[in-house]
């Protein structure tokens, strides 16, 4: 990045990477977070590519909001805006990867996180599965050295070692290539820390145990050099970054915009809510679990991605708030509805065999299925009148849902032709009903400005148009 606004700030910054998904690169970054904190040191952190759950993790270890860096998204300069907008120049700020370090888009590797590292001028500790090995360790150690000599490659955090005699060999592999090991972790039953389901992770707000897993997360972390990290994240150059834009005007009115947020709906980029807001919004958080109905006084309504089939018993008790629900999308309440939203406003959620009621304003059921019917980015053009997008504009987000749309009559009408990815079906996606807008596709605020500013406007018309 270069210009006359950028500045050259001392950002200590480590990239918690892996040679694959599974690699124990969440349980290091959560380890290193916490056993920073506890020495008293300030700590940000931060996701590699679009993900909700590890995000939630790295937001409760670091004890404030992580935020997600995609450069898919939002491109290599607002990866490293936004990383310059919250990284902490006398903290240490984790980055944590995802996949295998060179994993990409395509077989060039393309948005990796080794390309991330590099935008970011952040060395690399690589996380790495020591399961059943010994020196053949070295071998794909070696091989990402060489891979991109570009990619600053600090050291190395070995994993599931089974004991002293096999660390010992494992330290002299490592040692070999010319590399640190900062922290050996035990073969540990990973999913008894931090258990999984569809979708990755089971999240914070619904991890039956919390706090007897922070207790063993920081006695893992004992097992982190925490100096030799610190010293590594130190010496992570100057790195150029925008200087604070000037602060914009307040909106001339505020609308009022409700959101879920629950154990059941918690998928929310905080840039999105962030920009609703600057952009004029009264953010009003409500639960499909506890809120016994919708306000009358909101203008528009915002439903994140979530796990509404593992609540699907509680939202259908709540019969008194899906009733207020469809009856203000009847009303033309405006509604951007991601995944879990899309589900919610649909007539049930049918999952291991049980059929869940849920709003009812778009006319199918959804059915859970085992396997991702929809997994990676997505790619859309608006090619059809919908509340919120004009037609013709690109838009960029990802999906991963494990759940469909089973149609019992014709295809309810779309706004968007899908040009990667998978959508709603057939090729299309973003259902359009009064409104309402429902989809798979999550999208972020800083990838499409245009969201925000039209979302509010929608909400400002539907609140004049009730006066």
């Amino acid at each position: 990045m270069s210009g006359d606004r950028d500045e050259a700030r001392a950002l200590p910054r480590v990239v918690i990477a892996g040679l694959s998904g599974d690699s124990g690169k969440t349980l290091a970054a959560l380890g290193l977070l916490l056993a920073a904190r506890a020495r008293g040191l300030e700590v940000a952190a931060f996701k590699k590519g679009p993900d909700y759950i590890d995000a939630a993790w790295l937001s409760w270890a670091s004890g404030r909001q992580a935020r997600n860096l995609d450069s898919f998204l939002a491109g290599f300069p607002g990866c490293a805006a936004s990383f310059g907008r919250h990284a902490l120049p006398g903290g240490l700020n984790v980055i944590e990867g995802n996949r295998g370090l060179y994993d990409g888009v395509d077989a060039c590797g393309t948005h990796s996180t080794a390309e991330l590292a590099k935008a970011l001028q952040a060395p690399v500790i690589l996380v790495i599965n020591a399961a059943k090995v010994t020196r053949t360790i070295a071998a794909p150690i070696l091989g990402c050295l060489d891979l991109d000599p570009d990619v600053h490659i600090a050291g190395v955090i070995l994993n599931r070692v089974a004991g002293q005699r096999h660390e010992i060999m494992l330290r002299a592999a490592v040692t070999a290539c010319g590399l640190p090991v900062l922290g050996v972790i035990p073969r540990i039953a990973a999913p008894a820390l931090l258990p999984e389901r569809h979708l990755g992770l089971v999240t914070p707000a619904e991890h039956p145990g919390i706090e007897d897993l922070e207790r063993n997360l920081r006695t893992l972390a004992e097992r982190l050099d925490l100096d030799g990290i610190g010293s590594i994240a130190r010496d992570a150059p100057p790195l150029a970054v925008p200087a604070p834009a000037a602060m914009q005007g307040a909106p001339a009115r505020t609308v009022r915009i409700g959101f879920l947020r629950d154990s059941a709906f918690n998928f929310y980029y905080p840039e999105n809510l962030e920009a609703l807001q600057q952009h004029g919004a009264e953010l009003v958080p409500l639960s499909s679990l506890e809120s016994p109905e919708l306000p009358a006084d909101l203008a528009a309504l915002y439903i994140g991605g979530g796990f509404p089939e593992t609540h699907g018993a509680a939202i259908a008790r709540n019969s008194s708030f899906l009733g207020s629900l469809h009856h203000a999308a009847a009303a033309g309440l405006p509604i951007y509805a991601e995944c879990g939203g899309l589900m919610l406003l649909s007539e049930a959620v049918v999952w291991r065999g049980v059929s869940y009621p849920m709003a009812g304003w778009l006319p199918f059921p959804v059915h859970m299925c085992e396997t991702p019917q929809g997994h990676g980015y997505a790619e859309l053009l608006v090619d059809r009148p919908n509340p919120f997008y004009p037609p013709g504009l690109s838009l960029k987000g990802h999906e991963f849902h494990y759940s469909k749309i089973a149609l019992q009559s014709e295809e309810p009408r779309t706004a968007c032709a899908v040009r990667r990815g998978t959508g709603c079906f057939h090729g299309r996606e973003g259902i359009v009903r009064a409104n309402t807008w429902a989809g798979y596709t999550h999208i972020h605020a800083s990838a499409t400005p245009e969201w925000a500013p039209a979302f509010v406007q929608c909400a400002r018309r539907f609140a004049d148009s009730a006066r």
